[in-house]
């Protein structure tokens, strides 16, 4: 199942995160909720992807790379589907992105870690 890299961005591939956790979530209809009875009456209208990313340890021009793919409101996602076993094709827009610098020497800049999280649309 898996590939040289475990993200392709609008078909482009881009460095595999150091950590990746897949998650799937459920869209519930405004009217959803627990009636007087204590019954629960969730009306699920949609299942979307939301993929954990984050990179440790690269070097500023990584993550500037890494920033650019996800910088259109909206990308193509080719990714690791945990639940069809198989790499899909989904649009996903990002969340806010943190990137801390950590190290600052003669031999270049380090980010401690580049992590945001991208939401199927």
């Amino acid at each position: 199942m898996l590939q040289d890299s475990l993200l392709k961005i609008n078909g482009t591939a881009i460095q595999s995160p150091s950590e990746y956790r897949f998650g799937i979530y459920d869209v519930s209809d405004p009217d959803s909720g627990r009636t007087l009875d204590g019954v629960m009456h969730k009306n699920r209208v949609a299942r979307k992807r939301k993929l954990e990313l984050k990179w440790k340890g690269i070097s500023v021009e990584q993550c500037s790379s890494i920033l650019s793919a996800f910088s259109p409101e909206y990308v193509n996602v080719t990714y690791a589907d945990f639940l069809s076993l198989n790499y899909e094709t989904r649009r996903f827009y990002a969340g806010d992105q943190l990137a801390p610098l950590v190290w600052w020497t003669a031999q270049g800049q380090i980010i401690e870690e580049l992590s945001f999280n991208i939401i199927e649309v």
